[in-house]
This record gives C-alpha cells, sequence and structure tokens, in this order.
C-alpha cells in the first residue's frame, strides 16, 4: 500500500542503521514529537543529526513491527525495539507517522 510505503522503509534502514535510507521518507519540514506533545525534533536537519548519533552509538538496533492500523493519512506502528545500549529486554512502542506526498511529515512515539 502507498501509504505504508515510507513507514516501511524508515523501518527498514533503521534497522540497517542506514542514516541516509532513514531520512530519506521524511518531509524537509518534518515535526516529531513525544506522546505528550514535546517537541523531540523541529526539522529535517535536526532529527537528521540525532538519529545519525543514535545509529552511530547503537549499532544492534532492531525493531520488529508487531501491528500497524491505519487511519485516514496515519500510520501507527506498535513496535518492539531491541539494542540500545543499556537496555535490557524489549522496549515496547508506538510509532504514529502523518504520511503527505509520500513522506513522513509528523510522527509522534510512544514510550
Amino acid at each position: 500500500m502507498e501509504l505504508t510505503k515510507p513507514a516501511d522503509q524508515q523501518l527498514e534502514a533503521y534497522n540497517n542503521g542506514d542514516i541516509e535510507a532513514y531520512m530519506a521518507c521524511f518531509a524537509k519540514d518534518v515535526k516529531a514529537e513525544d506522546g505528550l506533545g514535546n517537541v523531540l525534533y523541529d526539522s529535517w536537519d535536526a532529527m537528521y543529526e540525532g538519529y545519525r548519533k543514535y545509529f552511530e552509538s547503537n549499532p544492534n538496533l532492531h525493531c520488529d513491527l508487531v501491528s500497524r492500523t491505519i487511519v485516514g493519512s496515519y500510520v501507527l506502528d506498535e513496535e518492539h525495539i531491541t539494542g540500545r545500549v543499556g537496555q535490557v529486554g524489549v522496549a515496547h512502542a508506538m510509532a504514529i507517522y502523518y504520511v503527505e506526498n509520500g513522506l513522513i511529515r509528523h510522527v509522534r512515539f510512544l514510550k
């Protein structure tokens, strides 16, 4: 499905630690927030730099898609994440992607 393509591609890039492929899935005016609406990244450049460092310091990252729901232009992915430095066990998270023109324009991470 076309709507889920950027979510699928960013997941694959995340698991490969490929910052270029990962950020190619996001719009230039992307905004990322936590579950309470606190801004994590307010630009593509800020997100690029944050994830570049994250991938470098966590070479064993892996995210498994547990479930996916589509509502309008939103893709909601329930995820299990492993391989973060200092992490014990599996982290459970939800990513809510707003997709517009084939790119993720807004993302909210629930952890």
